[in-house]
């Protein structure tokens, strides 16, 4: 004889309401400190009832008329996985942004709105939550949408039980997207970079949010499943390897105006050097007007970046594929003092790169690990 069935809860099947409130009202209530970033500007948010599930908006009126607006979206990826290993989560706020927002002034935009989707795998429980680290996820959202100058709007969190997994007790996945306004004519396409134009470099000494799978593969077979612990110089490996992006939203919507202001160093393209690194991501642009750059002065990479060439036998050629390499971004300007001058002012270590030229392919002067074996890396276009 079947027992007879007793009554079932949403938190036996793995969601915990009062826990998933009490999350949405820690997020809710960093995202209403990140509105001063807009105030006074416009994207003011707007806000008729004050709750963290009611209505918001922001403030458009009285933009110029030939404004346009556009949407991005993005997540952290795998990175995720290094929060989980070091129980740190305060800096991965500094990745989502900057993976969406420093994607926007890649078209000349001005990013305005951030709102994310958060899926755990839980909360845990009454007796262990972990609202402890929502609360770090939240203060990350404060410190990184004041570096881009952002107002988070809104967001969705979802305890998603297994369908979530990873290592440690709290798993999650977290992407976002990103609300942009610009100026029709302050588009970038890539259609003004000219010969002779200056590339400048825009520092990045750790690994943004690409190129961890190989990250985890070296690692992972060089010490084993502990390798985060490993000590590296004064620190670790797992610290280096969760260092957070460098936002360079604020410098660049600066030296482009952004929709309101007047653009202070014309900038003819903007590189966001993610996946694919400088050799894809520059060369999809040059390629789009039969251009080429010789980059004898690159910013050297991180202390990461090199370790990790070394354990794994990464090629230089293969290592500036993969990663940054030391430049998260790449500006081509007719103007590089008044570039480099906004650079500066935003705390952003800054240098000339390089050159654009009319010779198609990048000739890149490397900084990595085997630079002596290859001193001159030469991808085609």
């Amino acid at each position: 004889m079947l027992e007879s069935p007793r009554p079932a809860t949403y938190a036996e099947a793995g969601v915990h309401l009062d826990l998933g409130d009490a999350a949405s009202r820690l997020l809710y209530n960093a995202a209403r400190q990140t509105w001063a970033q807009r105030q006074g500007r416009f994207g003011d948010v707007i806000i008729p009832h004050d709750d963290f599930s009611g209505l918001r908006g922001i403030a458009v009126g009285a933009l110029p008329a030939d404004t346009v607006m556009g949407l991005g979206f993005d997540g952290i990826g795998t990175k995720i996985e290094l929060a989980e290993r070091m129980g740190l989560w305060n800096t991965l706020a500094f990745d989502l942004f900057a993976m969406v927002c420093d994607d926007a002034i890649v078209q000349g935009a001005e990013p305005v709105l951030i709102g994310s989707v958060l899926d755990v795998r839980t909360l845990g429980s009454a007796v262990a939550p972990h609202l402890d680290i929502i609360a770090q996820l939240a203060e990350g959202y404060v410190a990184a949408a004041s570096a881009a100058r952002v107002a988070v709007l809104n967001g969705e969190l979802a305890e998603c039980g297994t369908r979530i997994s990873g290592y440690g007790p709290f798993n999650c996945t977290w992407s976002a997207g990103v609300v942009w306004f610009a100026r029709r004519t302050r588009l970038l396409s890539g259609a003004r970079v000219r010969p002779g134009d200056a590339i400048i470099g825009l520092a990045e000494t750790g690994c943004r949010s690409n190129g961890f799978s190989l990250l985890r593969h070296i690692l992972q077979h060089q010490h084993g499943d502990d390798w985060h612990t490993v000590p590296h110089g004064a620190t670790t490996l797992g610290l280096l390897a969760l260092q957070p992006s460098q936002i360079y939203t604020a410098a660049v919507v600066e030296m482009l105006g952004g929709v309101e202001g007047e653009p202070c160093a014309a900038l003819h393209g903007v590189v966001h050097v993610t996946g694919g690194g400088i050799p894809g991501k520059l060369g999809r642009l040059l390629k789009r007007v039969q251009l080429g750059a010789d980059l004898p002065a690159l910013l050297p990479p991180g202390p990461l970046l090199p370790y990790l060439q070394a354990q794994g036998l990464v090629s230089d050629e293969e290592a500036y594929r993969v990663w940054n390499m030391g430049q998260g971004m790449l500006l081509i300007t007719p103007q590089p003092e008044a570039a480099l001058a906004v650079a500066q002012r935003h705390g952003l270590t800054a240098q000339r790169v390089g050159t654009i030229t009319s010779q198609p392919g990048i000739r890149l002067h490397s900084r990595g690990y085997f630079h002596d074996e290859s001193p001159v890396l030469d991808y085609s276009v």
